[in-house]
Order: C-alpha cells, then structure tokens, then sequence
C-alpha cells in the first residue's frame, strides 16, 4: 500500500506535515452548471472552509448496465475536473462515493438495475424484499449481506477507481474517503425489520459458530427455538439448525441472550460491509488515506456500533440535524460528548460529516438560526470538524449559504465569522474536560432495540422524537421483577439532567467501546439493569484502583452482556474494590448522589443563572479555559450570568466582537431566544 503524507490527529488533518482543521463544505458537481464550479468554489473558499465534500453518486454516473461516464457524454459528471479545479483553488476534498450516498436522491444513488435484482435484496423474516417507503418513491433496500450487492459494489468501485485514484494527494487534493453512507440498513433498522437474505442466515450462523465454538456450548434457550427439520429427537440443534428471532418472544431473562446474539450480529453485518466496502476501493487504487463513515442522527438506536465501525474506518462521525430547542441541546450534548471521549481514545478529532445547512424540502424547515444553534451546541461539548451540508444550494434543498451559481447568502457570513473566530483562538487545539463518565453498556442498547415494541416505527424514530426506552418498549419484566432496558434508562436520564442543573461536565461512554478513556475520570457511573459483561468489569475495577469513584446503577450486576447469570466459577473483578451501588431512580435521591461527589471530589463546575442556560469551557493543554458557550435552548430571550472558575478578568463575544462585563466571579450577557454565545474569556 502506497504511503501518503496524509493522517488524522485530535486537531484534524495533518496533510504534508501541516495541520489543517476538519472544515469542509457540501457541493454536489453534478447538479451545477459546470461553469458555476469555480464561483461556487470560490464561495466555499471565502466561507473559512479548507476542504470541499463531494458524493460521487453510482446512479449518476452509470448510464447503462456497467456503462459509466464520467465527463465523456455529459461534462456536469467530469468529477476530475471538479477535483482538478478544487486543487486549483487551494482546496483540499473528501470524497464519498458510497456505494449509498442518499443525497437526497431518488433511490439514494443506487442504480435502478440493482435495487430490483432479487439476489441483492434485504429480506423480511417473511422472505420479502424490505422496501423503504422514501420520496419521491418507495424502492427495495440492498442487502449489506448480499454477496451479489458487493460483487456490483466492486465492479462500480473498479470503474470509479482508476478516475479518483490520480487525484489523490499528493497528486491531487482528496485526502480523505468516505466509505458508504448512514449505514444504519438504509432506515429499515428495526431489530426484526430485516436482514435474513440466505448470504446474512450465513453470516449469522458464522458469528454463532465463532462466540460459542460448538454447537453444544449454544445456551439452552437455542435448543429451545431450533428448527432444522432433520434434527433427531433429543439430538443438540447443530448451528445450521438456527434460525433468528424474527421477534421479541424472550418469557424469561435468560432467554434474552438469543436476541442479543441476533442484535449484535447486526452490529457486526454493518462492519464487515463496510469493511468489504473498503477493500473493494483498495483494489480500485483508493489506497493509502483516511477513511470515515457517518452515522446518522438517532445513531445509538441502530445496529450502529461506534466501536465496531472504527474497525473498518479510520474515524467514525456523527450527522447533525434538528431545531433549536431544550431537547436538541441535550442531545446534541450526549451524542457529541460519546463522540469525543470515542475519538480521544484513538486520538482522532470529533468530526460531523453532516452539519445541516439548510434542510430538504420534504423535511420540517430549519431555520439558519436552527443550523446555527446545532453547530455551535456542539463545538461546546466537544466538536473539532464538521462539514456543512449543503454550503452550496442544489436541487432538492432549500437554505443553503451559497446560491448554485455561486453566490454569497447572508448565511455565509456566520461560516466565514465562525471560522475566523476559530482560528483566532485555535479551537481544533482545545478541549472540554470531563471528570463526569456516565458508561452505557452496549447491552443496554440492544435491549432498547429488541425490546421495541412498535413494529416498524423504528427506535431511531423515536430517538429522532426525542423519546426512549420509557416510551418504546414494552414493560414486560421477564421474571425480574422491574422493566428491563427502561429502569436503566431513566436513570441515566435523570442523571445527565441532574448533573446538567448543577453545571457540572460529563460524557457518556459507550461501555464496549474498550478505547474510550476511563481512566482520567474522577466519578464514573454505570447505568445497567443488572448486565455487566467481563471486560467492562475489568476495566471499572481498574479505574477504581486508580482512584476514580465508581458507583452502578440501579440494578447490582447479576448478569453478564448476555443476561445469563454471573457465576459458575468466575471471579467477579469488581469484588472487592470499593464499587458503590446506587439503587434508584429518583431525581431527588440522584442528585444527593450527585452533591456528595461534588463536595468529596471537587468536581468543576460551570455554573449559570437563571435556570435553564447552559455552558461549557473549553481548555488549552495547561488547563486554562480560553472559551466558554453560554446556551439559551429556551424560547425567550435571559440574561444570564455565568460563573467558570477561575473567574475571568475579560470576556468577548467572537462572533459579534462585543465586550462583556465581569463582575462578582461571573459573565453577564445578554442570550436571545435558542440561541449560542461563543466567548473567548481571560
């Protein structure tokens, strides 16, 4: 593999032994008049941005079956020449040729002669192809299983290969590649929605065979569902005898684990697409540079796995999307918090590969205020680079901060002060500490997923609602006596709120993702309804050792990740180090919780009045704050007063250059309604 002048680090992208912050701009080549590419460009350029993001969407480009153009019939598809121009302006890219790209195209950019290719479908339980009801009209999902999907995949890449490869860098200006598209099963992600195509049975039954060695080992709520038609009476179902739940028909909890293995064999489906994905543009000549994937919003309720994609990608991102509200700010905090501590560990910058600019006509409408506040709630809790989609305007998309022939909106000017502001005070150098860990283990999100009860209203549907557990799932106990999957999720709901009021910084950690950093934490609190597998009790018994307080809650751990009871034999790590149990989910209990850590540890805070405003401080390398996001989710305007320690002498608003008063250990400003101040403080 060629080697290139091309690697991630935590501030960005260091490209030719320079550093260069992850700001990148949306322009799709191929909806523009190519002789608009240079202005549209150059407004990108103008807008601070360093890099330009680009789809190079199959459908576009395959004018027949295996027959592709790029640029010889029609110049709109030359993507050569858009990247040859890119380079011209000092523009670096990264380019994302799926083989999903969505990008709001009729059948997200797959070519119409694959998608009703029956070998290439996803299947129902049922044996049906799973169709995605999408304008502007429905078709059938590609099967990420499907080794005549990928076969097709490899001969699209092939052909794509030979036209990218010259351009990259240091030949050209792509230095970094995008492999697929949301691979959340194109929306169709409920846990029993798909995929049982023949080649995912076999993928399936390879997974068993690998966790559990032999057929024999399979626990006994395998035997119970086997449905091989040879198998003899009274004979262990060998793995060829399995077959997948189709639903959630668990009586008891140890009859979980059959779901789980089914929900993280979906995890595991996604990965290994991608990764077969990734070597099919390897052999197309796409070798040497970083490789990104982005999950979409609701992304903790999919088969999605941060920790599982990050070993077929070199960085795993986020999409931002939504209106400025209270409960957008609190999950833009959650999900850009876990991206950080995920990227911290692998020393990578927390990157949105989407930042909505604008919105699809057949979505609700986002304001530029709405895209504006989403940005910077997430530069608050942790973002390092984002690419906004769209920076320039294109058929089927409204808002955009550049026109399609390359015209300045009002809206560039906030991406060009943002940017300036960014550089001035180095934000891709600074970062948000958080002695707060709040770990969710990943079986807590496979139960919220097999546990759904609501057939084909997806969990991310609801998550994208701003709902959860307590309003998806059904409440069946399984013979323990308290509703798995919600009692855990309320209470670290309820803990993020409480930790939210009192000002005090957290993230949450997925807790099989074993890069995530646990040791720098202070207090680490562990949201379980009893399931705790082996390797995340190693590693809360090692962070107690090293003095971190470690509390779980509100079940004790009686189980491991698959709900089978913890025991015949094992020795259980977190005996004996100290681990505190917090037995309870309510708020007021939790928040006692909460006080007594803060009083015992000295945990920081950043402290706002009245209720209802937020910040964060974001440190240099010397532990010093440099800037502060003060943050109004409400609808009426505040004036607020912020307290940071220690308190600063002066403070000023980098967008607006405005001076702020410092009195009495606090900022005082004035906040809009939903809106975000950014401060450079000292």
């Amino acid at each position: 593999m060629p080697t290139r002048p091309v690697r991630l680090v935590p501030q960005g992208l260091e490209v030719g032994g320079r550093v260069v912050p992850l700001r990148a701009g949306a322009v799709h080549y191929w909806r523009l008049d190519p002789r608009d590419w240079r202005r549209c460009l150059e407004a990108v350029r103008g807008m601070g941005l360093h890099l330009v993001d680009l789809y190079v969407p199959w459908s576009v480009h395959e004018i027949g079956p295996g027959e592709l153009d790029f640029g010889r019939r029609d110049e709109r598809r030359d993507v050569a020449a858009f990247l040859r121009l890119a380079a011209e302006l000092d523009l670096f890219a990264i380019v994302r040729p799926g083989p999903h790209v969505n990008a709001e195209l009729t059948d997200f950019g797959l070519p119409a002669r694959v998608l009703w290719d029956p070998a290439c479908q996803a299947r129902s339980a049922q044996g049906n192809p799973v169709v995605l009801p999408m304008l502007p009209r429905a078709f059938p999902v590609p099967s990420y299983a499907s080794r005549a999907f990928l076969a097709e995949v490899a001969r699209y890449f092939a052909a794509l290969g030979p036209v990218l490869a010259p351009l990259c860098y240091p030949e050209g200006p792509i230095v970094l590649v995008q492999i697929d598209n949301e691979g959340a099963m194109y929306f169709r992600d409920g846990a029993y929605d798909q995929d049982y195509h023949p080649d995912a049975m076999a993928d399936y039954r390879a997974f068993l065979q690998e966790r559990y060695g032999s057929a024999a080992a399979l626990p006994a709520a395998y035997a119970r569902r086997a449905t091989g038609t040879g198998r003899a009476a009274g004979r262990p179902p060998d793995f060829a005898d399995i077959w997948p739940p189709v639903r959630c028909d668990a009586a008891r909890s140890d009859e979980v684990v059959v779901h789980l293995d089914w929900a993280e064999a979906q995890e595991r489906l996604l990965a290994d697409a991608l990764g077969r994905f990734g070597a099919a543009l390897e052999q197309g000549g796409l070798v040497g540079l970083p490789t990104t994937h982005n999950l979409p919003p609701g992304e903790h309720a999919t088969a999605l796995c941060a920790a599982r994609v990050s070993e077929a990608v070199s960085l795993v991102g986020l999409d931002y999307y939504g209106r400025a509200s209270a409960p957008t700010r609190a999950a833009v905090a959650r999900r850009t918090s876990e991206l950080a501590i995920h990227c911290a560990g692998r020393g990578l910058p927390p990157f949105a590969c989407e930042m909505g600019a604008g919105h699809a006509p057949y979505f609700p409408p986002l304001a530029e205020s709405d895209s504006a506040f989403v940005l910077l709630v997430a530069l608050a809790y942790g973002l390092r680079g984002f690419n906004a989609y769209m920076a320039v305007e294109r058929d089927r998309w409204l808002g955009a901060p550049v026109d399609r022939r390359g015209r300045p909106r009002p809206f560039a000017a906030f991406w060009r002060k943002l940017g300036e502001a960014w550089d001035r005070v180095g934000l891709h150098l600074l970062r948000r500490r958080a002695p707060v860990r709040l770990v969710v283990p990943r079986t807590e999100r496979r139960l919220a997923r097999v546990l759904h009860a609501f057939g084909p209203a997806t969990p991310a549907l609801f998550a994208l609602a701003g709902q959860g557990p307590a309003e998806a799932c059904g409440e069946d106990d399984l013979g323990l006596g308290y509703p798995l999957a919600i009692e855990a999720h309320e209470f670290a709901e309820r803990l993020e709120q409480a930790l939210d009021a009192r000002g005090i910084p957290f993230a949450l950690v997925d807790g099989d993702d074993a890069q995530a950093p646990l040791g720098d934490a202070s207090w680490i609190v562990c949201a379980t309804s009893g399931a705790l597998g082996p390797e995340l009790r190693k590693r809360l018994a090692a962070a107690r050792r090293a003095g971190a307080r470690v509390t779980i809650g509100p079940r004790p751990a009686r189980f491991d990740a698959a709900m089978q009871p913890w025991g015949e034999g094992r020795a259980d790590p977190l005996q004996g180090v100290g681990v505190e149990l917090l037995a309870t989910t309510e708020p007021a209990l939790l928040a006692a919780a909460i006080d007594r850590a803060v009083a015992e540890l000295g945990l920081p805070r950043v402290r706002c009045e009245p209720e209802g405003i937020f910040a964060t401080a974001l440190e240099d390398d010397a532990g010093a704050a440099r800037v502060l996001f003060a943050i109004n989710p409400g609808p009426d305007a505040r004036v607020a007063r912020v307290f940071v320690e220690p308190a600063p002498r002066q403070a000023q608003d980098l967008i607006t250059d405005e001076a702020l008063t410092c009195a009495g250990g606090a900022i005082e400003l004035a906040l809009a309604a939903r809106s975000v101040r950014m401060l450079a403080v000292g």
